[in-house]
C-alpha cells in the first residue's frame, strides 16, 4: 500500500507539474463523459416515463377512429362510427378494460358572467373515460350513469396542470393573461352555472391534472387545454355534436378501448375489426390504431438521438484517450533519464509500467469527474430552459460507468507508452540527454 501510495502521490505531482499539458488531455475526455452520462440520464428517464405513461394509459391500448385520408369513398352503406359501434363491442367482448366512446368538438365557446373564450374543447363521455389516464385530483363529483341515462346538463372541468418552473417559450407564448387556462385555475366554478356552446350548464365537478414536469401522460401528449366533460349523451343532443346536419344523431369522434393485456392486443384487434366491418355493412370507413404502433415512430427517434449521442461521447472518450497516450509518450521523452536512475537502483519493469499506467488512469479519472459535472451542468442548468420536458433520471450506477469508462480508456491508452518506457535499457537511459 505504501509503494502505490507514492506512486500516485508522485503522479499527482507530475499532473500537478504541467498543469496546462494535463488539462487539455483531460478535457476531452471530459467532454465525452458528460456526452456519455448525459445519453445514461435522458435514456434512464425517458424509459421511466415511458412505462408510467403506457401503464396509465392501459397496457393493451388501442383506438378506434375514422378513416383518414381521401382516398376512401364512402358508398353510402354506413353511418360511420356511432355511440351503438361501442355498445356493440363492449356487448360482444365484456371482458374487456376499457370501451370507451368520446365526441370532441373544439372551440365550443365558453361563457361565465362577463368572461368569454372561444377555446373550449367540449368532450361528449362515457363513464368508462375514467378507466384510464386517470391522474386528476378531484374537486366535487365526476359524472354518474344518471347523468348519462338523462342527458342531463351538468360538466365537469379540467382544469390544466400548472408548471413548476415555465419554460421560455411559454413564457412568450401564453401572453394572453385572460386566456382560459390561466383564467380557469385563479377561479372556483364548482356549483357554479356556465355556458358552453349557448347551452346552460352546471359545474358539478373540477378535476386538476398533475405538474406539467410530473405527468405521466405527457409522451402522449395528453394535457388539456381548456376542456368540460359532459355526458355523451348531452352533447349529442346538442347543436354544437355535430360539423354536418347530416351526420348520423349518434355518431361519435372515436372509441378508446384497452384489453388489459398487451399480448391479447393483436388477437382482440382482428375480432373487433371483423365486428366492425359486418356492423358498417363492409365499409372500410373506421381505422384501428394500436398505441405502441401510433407512438413507435416517438420511441424510435428518441433511440436514434440516444445513440448518436452516445456515439459523440465514445468519439470524444477515444480522442481523450489518444490524447492521454500522447501525454504519457512526452512524458516519457522527457523522463528517460529519471527512468534509467530509477532502473539503477532497483525498479523493476513492473514498477515503471505502474507508474506511467497510474498517472494516465488519474488523468481519466480527473476527466471523469469534471465530464461528470458538466453533464450535470448542461442537463440542469442549460437545457432546463431549453427542453419542454425534463426527462433526465440519475441513477448512481450512471456515475460509477461513466468513471469507469475514463479510467479504462487512460488504462488501455497507457499500456503500449509504458511498456515500451519499461523495456528501455537503463544504460542507455542514464547517458541520454
Amino acid at each position: 500500500m505504501t509503494k502505490l501510495a507514492t506512486v500516485i502521490t508522485t503522479s499527482l505531482l507530475e499532473i500537478w507539474a504541467h498543469k496546462l499539458r494535463s488539462l487539455l488531455s483531460f478535457l476531452t475526455m471530459a467532454i465525452g463523459v458528460g456526452a456519455i452520462l448525459y445519453t445514461f440520464a435522458i435514456t434512464e428517464g425517458t424509459s421511466q416515463r415511458m412505462k408510467k405513461a403506457m401503464a396509465i394509459a392501459g397496457q393493451g391500448r388501442m383506438e378506434i377512429g375514422p378513416k383518414r385520408g381521401g382516398d376512401y369513398k364512402s358508398k353510402g352503406l354506413s353511418p360511420g362510427l356511432t355511440l351503438n359501434d361501442a355498445k356493440a363491442i363492449r356487448s360482444a367482448f365484456p371482458e374487456l378494460a376499457m370501451v370507451s366512446p368520446e365526441i370532441e368538438r373544439w372551440g365550443a365557446g365558453f361563457i361565465y358572467k362577463d368572461f368569454k373564450d372561444g377555446s373550449l374543447a367540449a368532450r361528449g363521455i362515457t363513464l368508462e373515460w375514467a378507466k384510464r389516464d386517470w391522474g386528476y385530483t378531484t374537486r366535487g363529483r365526476f359524472l354518474n350513469q344518471t347523468d348519462i341515462d338523462t342527458a342531463a346538463r351538468v360538466c365537469v372541468l379540467i382544469e390544466p396542470g400548472r408548471w413548476l418552473k415555465k419554460p421560455w417559450w411559454i413564457k412568450r407564448w401564453a401572453s394572453r393573461k385572460d386566456d382560459f387556462n390561466s383564467w380557469i385555475v385563479r377561479r372556483d366554478l364548482l356549483g357554479k352555472n356556465v355556458i358552453i356552446g349557448n347551452e346552460m350548464f352546471l359545474v358539478v365537478g373540477i378535476i386538476q391534472e398533475p405538474t406539467r414536469e410530473k405527468d405521466p401522460r405527457w409522451f402522449r401528449g395528453r394535457w388539456s387545454w381548456g376542456d368540460g366533460l359532459m355526458p355523451i349523451t348531452t352533447l349529442m343532443k346538442s347543436v354544437t355534436s355535430r360539423y354536418d346536419a347530416s351526420d348520423s344523431p349518434d355518431k361519435i369522434d372515436s372509441i378508446d378501448i384497452d384489453t388489459g393485456n398487451e399480448e391479447t392486443v393483436s388477437s382482440y384487434r382482428k375480432k373487433i375489426e371483423a365486428l366492425m366491418r359486418l356492423r358498417h355493412r363492409g365499409e372500410e370507413d373506421f381505422e384501428v390504431f394500436e398505441y405502441r404502433e401510433r407512438y413507435a415512430d416517438q420511441i424510435a427517434e428518441q433511440k436514434k438521438t440516444a445513440r448518436a449521442t452516445l456515439l459523440m461521447g465514445i468519439i470524444c472518450v477515444l480522442a481523450g484517450g489518444i490524447g492521454i497516450m500522447n501525454v504519457t509518450l512526452a512524458t516519457i521523452y522527457s523522463r528517460i533519464k529519471e527512468i534509467g536512475i530509477r532502473r539503477a537502483v532497483g525498479a523493476s519493469r513492473s514498477d515503471i509500467v505502474l507508474q506511467f499506467v497510474i498517472e494516465a488512469m488519474l488523468l481519466g479519472l480527473l476527466g471523469g469527474i469534471f465530464g461528470i459535472a458538466l453533464g450535470l451542468l448542461g442537463i440542469n442548468t442549460f437545457l432546463k430552459d431549453i427542453r419542454w420536458m425534463d426527462i433526465a433520471t440519475f441513477h448512481p450506477i450512471h456515475f460509477m460507468a461513466a468513471l469507469t469508462i475514463a479510467v479504462g480508456t487512460g488504462f488501455i491508452f497507457s499500456i503500449w507508452p509504458a511498456w515500451m518506457a519499461a523495456k528501455l535499457d537503463p544504460v542507455e537511459a542514464l547517458r541520454y540527454e
